[in-house]
């Protein structure tokens, strides 16, 4: 990174020498914060394991679909858990075009991910970030980051998406996501995209892309259908309840890409009544 002139959406203290995980999911996702370290790393990454490119842009546009649909009933508030950087097609620039008093809070235990976080959203007073464990949900809520920026008397939309694969069964994601279902308001929304199939289902680009997360992100949990809906106890699913990721409203061909029907992972939308 001799000779690089450092931009200013990226924190002195960060070395850009290093590829960090954050960023190479800035350039998967087709963002602009990144560098060729990271660029390096996410082109090897994605030559051994082809599948989880559509992966990716699986979750992120569901996450788009997400805030849309909560927009239209509704919702201005968004606690964003697991966040990563505010990649392009980030939670506050959509609701903010729909509603530019829209208030998001982005959580996320990586410093690199949470440091270019704050860069970017230096002069945005209705977005705040939060390094924590989401995992800890009073830890997040208590926070001032939290509390000052949403209000609990109206509703606010919890999101999950890609996150709770990363919680293994002996730490209860269902009880992770429990803690903030009890203490979000009624009319609030959860939403979750998880990577997962069905028994009998395999492929093995599958388990080389669970591999590749348990070597180098954290270890990965596929979860089942049933298992992905028994997180949302105490929330009313929304049509069309859990289904294919590509297939939760899609809003166009592009969304279902080659065989919606048997993609590795689910995603759903509840209210708490």
């Amino acid at each position: 990174m001799d000779g690089v002139e450092r931009p200013v959406w990226a924190p002195g203290d960060i070395d850009l020498s290093r590829p960090s995980i954050a960023r190479v999911y800035d350039y998967w996702l087709g963002g602009a914060h990144n560098f060729a370290v990271d660029r390096a790393v996410g082109d090897k990454v994605i030559a051994d394991v082809p599948v989880l490119r559509s992966v990716i842009l699986n979750h992120r546009a569901f996450l788009r679909r997400a805030v849309r649909y909560l927009l239209a009933h509704g919702i201005r508030q968004f606690l964003d858990l697991g966040s990563g950087i505010p990649t392009v097609g980030n939670v506050h620039e959509i609701a903010q075009s729909v509603d530019p008093t829209a208030r998001v809070v982005y959580v996320d235990i990586d410093p690199v991910a949470v440091a270019h976080s704050r860069a970017i959203l230096t002069g945005n007073e209705l977005v705040g970030v939060l390094q924590t464990d989401v995992r800890d949900a009073r830890a997040v809520l208590d926070s001032p980051e939290v509390r000052d920026m949403l209000d609990f008397d109206q509703p606010i939309a919890v999101l999950m998406v890609a996150l709770l694969h990363f919680v293994p069964d002996a730490e209860d994601p269902a009880g992770v996501v429990a803690a903030y279902r009890d203490v979000i308001p009624a009319g609030s929304f959860l939403a979750v995209s998880h990577a997962g199939h069905e028994d009998g289902e395999w492929d093995p680009a599958w388990d080389d892309a669970k591999g590749l997360y348990n070597r180098g992100v954290s270890p990965i949990t596929y979860r089942d259908r049933s298992s992905v809906e028994s997180l949302f106890k105490g929330f009313d699913l929304v049509a069309p309840g859990v289904a294919r990721l590509p297939l939760w409203h899609p809003e166009s061909p592009d969304d279902l890409g080659d065989d919606a029907t048997h993609f590795i992972g689910y995603a759903a939308v509840g209210r708490k009544p």
